[in-house]
């Protein structure tokens, strides 16, 4: 499935290219609780990845991006009539990115590659999606007996970078959540009660969009996730529909936009699925400081950047 996010006309899409796994073997490579390395256990079905594995017999991502690559660098050209190439490799990065050239606008895909596993969520997971008060006990339990997903991501952290790193995605719990996000269930059905949630996220996106523009270098480490996790952890700390009346949107953008700016000043923002995972750990500080001053100044100024 994809996502696309912008006020503006959406140019860049995500879709996730989900290859379903039978059970691995998850071990935490670091103290995040986001990043894996896998294993298979013995007997794997998959066969065919066993040529993806490494020395040590880790699933090694960067194998399985180079040749998911060559696939698609292959396929790309017997594609007519649309001009599509595919955009050079970004270190680290986990995503193929293809740039769709046709007017009126470029476009670009990132294709992700994910594993999807049939097994519980490892314990790391355990304290996160708190989303009890919010959509309730239940709708928490069947979202916890969905698939794992890993994304082909390098950890950062690693001293030395083999490109056998695997980390957690919940982007599928995500896009559950905002499609049903009131604690009501008819909550922005077309005969349910409107509210602003999605309008108050929209608006932060847009907002760290627009000075990413101008700051790119300065803010190169936040991205829209920050204000996403944000966001969930507001929803969860105003669980009712009330607390986000559709009329109150400045009000509440203001309230949300409270929260993500102590976040900032106090460098913590919790992963919303695994709750011992700082987004904002030490090494964000000189950033953070950039970013708050920047929120400030526009707060103050009644956000020239919704202005224009």
């Amino acid at each position: 499935y994809s996502h696309t996010w912008q006020i503006s006309e959406p140019n860049e899409f995500d879709i996730m290219l989900v290859m379903p796994v039978s059970r691995l073997q998850l071990d935490e490579c670091d103290d995040t609780g986001a990043y894996y390395y896998l294993t298979f256990k013995r007997n794997p079905k998959e066969k065919y990845l066993s040529k993806f594995l490494d020395e040590d017999g880790k699933l090694s991502a960067f194998k399985m991006l180079q040749a998911l690559r060559e696939i698609i660098k292959r396929e790309v050209k017997n594609i007519k009539n649309v001009e599509v190439t595919v955009k050079r490799r970004k270190a680290g990065s986990p995503a193929i990115t293809l740039l769709i050239k046709n007017p009126p606008a470029e476009i670009s895909v990132d294709i992700i590659l994910t594993l999807e596993v049939q097994q519980s969520w490892p314990p790391s997971t355990q304290d996160g999606l708190k989303i009890e008060q919010w959509l309730g006990r239940k709708v928490r339990g069947e979202f916890r007996n969905k698939s794992l997903y890993l994304v082909a991501k390098e950890n950062k952290n690693e001293k030395v970078q083999r490109g056998n790193t695997w980390r957690l995605s919940f982007s599928h719990i995500e896009k559950a959540m905002l499609n049903n996000h009131g604690s009501s269930k008819t909550c922005c059905e077309s005969d349910g009660p409107k509210c602003c949630r999605k309008g108050c996220l929209k608006l932060l996106k847009y907002l760290l969009e627009q000075l990413k523009m101008t700051y790119t270098k300065e803010l190169e480490k936040f991205c829209s996730y920050h204000v996403k996790t944000a966001f969930f952890h507001s929803c969860v700390m105003w669980p009712n529909d009330a607390d986000w009346r559709s009329g109150d949107l400045d009000h509440c953008f203001q309230k949300y936009l409270d929260y993500f700016v102590d976040c900032l000043q106090k460098s913590h923002l919790p992963h919303f699925f695994i709750p011992r995972y700082n987004l904002l750990s030490p090494e964000y500080k000189a950033s953070s400081n950039f970013l708050l001053e920047l929120i400030n100044k526009e707060w103050n100024n009644g956000f020239p950047v919704f202005q224009e």
